[in-house]
């Protein structure tokens, strides 16, 4: 091996390590996990609300007088569910907060009509009832979760984009921007809605 040979392998050798350390692959790597975090959140999310009109059609009957918030969940349903924040808008604070609006309406919608259900014995003995607030107290927990878990994903890329050396290879090869964490539309509007089951 001959001394130019032994060079340009000893500049490769030391121009891929370079570009190692600068977020070639830290950059996507960081992303690609906030992104599935926040699939995982949509799918929560998705899950919730495919719970509604289990609980619409259990109570129309029971709770005729809850007509109009039972109108109101129904059409929270159809405007959360029509908000898609898909990848590429995980870095758009007014597509992030339009989601987050239409979401903290739906959760709202559905914590006063629970709510409202305590006055219905009827429903409140109803065994498909019962097995819906339990599915949505867990669906509620595991959307927290996950919203916990995305907004940690997003903390973890904005510190790489920003931090040297992988700024060098965010801002010069992946032009980065930085993604917008999930906040609650409401205050609270994150946290399940409280049910007193002990009163009759």
């Amino acid at each position: 091996m001959n001394v130019s040979t032994f060079g340009r392998l000893a500049f490769a050798a030391v121009a891929s390590l370079a570009l190692a350390a600068c977020g070639i692959n830290s950059v996507p790597r960081a992303e690609e996990n906030a992104k599935a975090k926040w699939a995982d959140v949509e799918a929560q999310f998705q899950r919730r609300a495919n719970l509604i009109p289990n609980l619409v059609e259990v109570a129309q009957g029971a709770a005729e007088n809850e007509r109009s918030i039972l109108t109101e969940v129904t059409e929270a349903r159809a405007r959360a569910t029509s908000i898609n924040v898909d990848a590429a808008d995980l870095d758009d604070p007014a597509k992030m907060q339009e989601f987050a609006a239409a979401q903290g309406q739906l959760g709202q919608g559905i914590g006063r009509l629970l709510a409202s259900f305590e006055a219905y014995p009827q429903i409140q003995s109803n065994q498909n009832y019962l097995a819906l607030q339990s599915q949505l107290e867990g669906t509620e927990n595991r959307i927290a979760v996950a919203i916990r878990d995305y907004n940690e994903a997003v903390r973890q890329y904005n510190t790489t984009i920003r931090t040297f050396p992988d700024t060098i290879g965010a801002n010069i090869i992946h032009g980065a921007e930085p993604l917008v964490p999930y906040e609650a539309a409401t205050e609270g509007a994150e946290v399940a809605p409280e049910i007193d089951m002990t009163s009759n």
